[in-house]
């Protein structure tokens, strides 16, 4: 398996002029992290493609397990990292937004390694099952897996509302299913096993115990304490940060969260939020002087005297 050449990587390109649109500033830390990390290691590779892809023939008979972290942060070409880049810089900035960076960390971690064992099991399932050696073979590189996982997440929080799938009407709850067939049907060489491994991670999370393992993991460790005590925050005019958040209302309010996100999202797909958030950022640069200050950022009794008094004489 090797890369395939190409003169210009318009790919990265396109995901480069995609991140800067956005800007930087306005991409939460752990999502930015992530974009870097798989830009870097495209540019940069450890290893060759066929050095770094997950099968269970490399990692199981061969004991080369340190392919479940080097699989899911390395790709075949421009156009594979741009596609699964920009999946991630939308779904990355409404998940970590809602979840805060440092659980954000937790999951794209956990996620990365589990989709990769998921994905093994299956591989080895099927091949076992079906009587075919050439599945345990089968090597998959790529973050694909994981973004079905966090998309199971992102339908999970905004469980509401309609998808476009190949010009369908989907909804929500059904759009991991029919996009994970509409993939294969239309690119017969994508990881099938490593797409619904995702899935299936994801429904681990949401549906399953793995929520409450890695809230009983992350309390073992002193600097996971009072998670999620900070959120990352950040705004159209630039402006960013951390602040105090508890996701469900009030510290130490347990377990189950209103799930009507339409108010984040208004039922609007990636590319229609990208453009309105375009849109906010061109008016927002218009209206700093009369707007209130971005949020995050407190003013003094004082100073907010001060504000409504210049607002009133800029009336007159």
């Amino acid at each position: 398996m090797q890369r395939r050449t190409r003169g210009i990587n318009t790919g990265l390109i396109l995901l480069l002029s995609q991140i800067f649109h956005v800007g930087i500033n306005n991409i939460p830390p752990v999502t930015l992290a992530t974009l870097a990390l798989n830009i870097w290691f495209f540019l940069n590779p450890l290893k060759s493609l066929y050095s770094s892809c997950l099968s269970v023939e490399k990692c199981y008979q061969q004991n080369d397990w340190q392919r479940l972290l080097l699989s899911p942060v390395h790709h075949a070409d421009d156009w594979h990292l741009y596609f699964n880049m920009a999946s991630m810089l939308w779904k990355g900035i409404n998940l970590e937004k809602r979840l805060g960076s440092r659980w954000f960390a937790c999951v794209i971690t956990t996620f990365s390694i589990l989709t990769g064992v998921v994905y093994l099991l299956l591989q080895f399932a099927v091949a076992e099952f079906m009587d075919e050696p050439d599945f345990k073979r089968t090597c998959a590189v790529g973050f694909s897996g994981v973004l079905f996982a966090l998309k199971v997440l992102n339908n999970h929080y905004c469980p509401g509302g309609f998808v476009n799938v190949l010009g369908f009407p989907v909804p929500n709850r059904f759009a991991c299913w029919v996009e994970l067939v509409a993939i294969h049907l239309c690119s017969p060489g994508t990881s099938f096993a490593g797409h619904l491994a995702g899935i299936l991670v994801g429904l681990m999370y949401t549906q399953g115990p793995l929520k409450k393992i890695m809230k009983a993991c992350a309390g073992i460790f002193p600097s996971n304490a009072g998670y999620p005590g900070q959120q990352y925050y950040f705004n159209s005019s630039g402006s960013s940060g951390y602040q105090d958040y508890y996701p469900y209302g009030s510290p130490g309010h347990s377990e189950e969260a209103p799930r009507n996100y339409d108010a984040y999202t208004a039922g609007l797909s990636e590319e229609e939020q990208l453009e309105r958030a375009l849109q906010a950022s061109l008016w927002d640069r218009g209206n700093t002087r009369n707007s209130p200050p971005p949020y995050g950022f407190r003013l003094s009794a004082e100073e907010e005297m001060r504000r409504r008094r210049l607002h009133r004489f800029d009336g007159q």
